[in-house]
């Protein structure tokens, strides 16, 4: 199997890597949600985050210790970790309220997002195509919400998730080429850790066996995650590797069904097929930009 893997393109590759990083990501998601509302959103964070570090810690010391953590970007790391700790938060919020489905179809949304937030913030300018692309994006978001019912408080949990995480993508493009991405993970960790440990005497409740396995399990999902989505993009372009991304709302609708006996709303999945349409768009139409400069 692994000789087959070797032999394969940069391109197989990088796709290859970033189906297993959006299954790692799911699965991350279930776990979360199988936790359950008993215990605080902000304690999963903290407990996911000290797992990856400490998964982290081998990397680290193989590419130079502490003079490898040496940064002059101090406090774009600071303020990237918070958006992402943020984030993670309110998607654990959804995520323990909503089906699987229903928080991953909201969370496509990022790439259109993100368009906005670097007109906003990176002096960007974005062409009709992708401005269609973004308002028929953001259609989607309002059918996938479906605001003919009443709209619960943990869809807003997941539109601000994907916003937080939005603004980590501006952040990470402000980062640079510069930052190691086992740097950059090292400090959105370490902010994850210092600033969600002073919650913890008010909320925190003593976790079960059980419950430690599945903080265990969500930190090794994470720390994967990381590793394949980097390994992807190293491997190939953006614009190849991210359009996979949405088999992410597939494998929650399969973990719905199986763990949940849930089925998706049909707004559900009308809306995820017009963010997943918009998005690729956005991620396509952005790779031919740059090749023609």
């Amino acid at each position: 199997m692994i000789i087959f893997f070797k032999k394969q393109s940069n391109n197989f590759k990088a796709i290859t890597a970033m189906l297993l990083a959006v299954f790692c990501v799911t699965i991350m998601s279930v776990q979360a949600k199988l936790i359950g509302i008993e215990y605080n959103a902000v304690q999963i964070t903290f407990a996911r985050a000290i797992v990856v570090l400490i998964l982290l810690m081998p990397f680290i010391y193989k590419l130079g210790g502490l003079n490898f953590l040496k940064t002059k970007k101090p406090f774009l790391h600071f303020f990237r970790g918070l958006a992402g700790l943020i984030g993670n938060v309110m998607f654990f919020l959804a995520f323990q309220r909503l089906p699987v489905a229903d928080v991953t179809v909201i969370s496509q949304a990022v790439p259109i997002f993100s368009c906005i937030l670097a007109i906003i913030f990176l002096g960007e300018t974005i062409g009709w195509r992708r401005w269609t692309a973004i308002t028929i994006g953001f259609l989607g978001v309002i059918i996938a919400i479906n605001p003919s019912v009443n709209i619960a408080v943990a869809s807003l949990y997941a539109l601000g998730g994907t916003l937080m995480w939005s603004i980590t993508i501006i952040f990470l493009r402000l980062l640079g080429s510069t930052e190691h991405p086992v740097k950059t993970v090292f400090y959105f960790m370490l902010v994850s850790v210092i600033v969600t440990s002073i919650f913890q005497p008010f909320l925190w409740k003593e976790p079960s066996f059980e419950i430690i396995l599945l903080f265990i399990g969500i930190g090794i999902a994470a720390f994967l995650t990381q590793l394949l989505m980097t390994y992807a993009l190293q491997k190939a372009p953006a614009s190849i590797v991210s359009p996979f991304n949405y088999t992410g709302i597939v494998w929650a609708i399969i973990f719905d069904y199986i763990i949940w006996n849930a089925n998706p709303m049909f707004a559900t999945i009308f809306g995820g097929i017009i963010i997943t349409i918009s998005g690729i768009y956005i991620f396509k139409r952005e790779a031919k930009i740059k090749s023609t400069k």
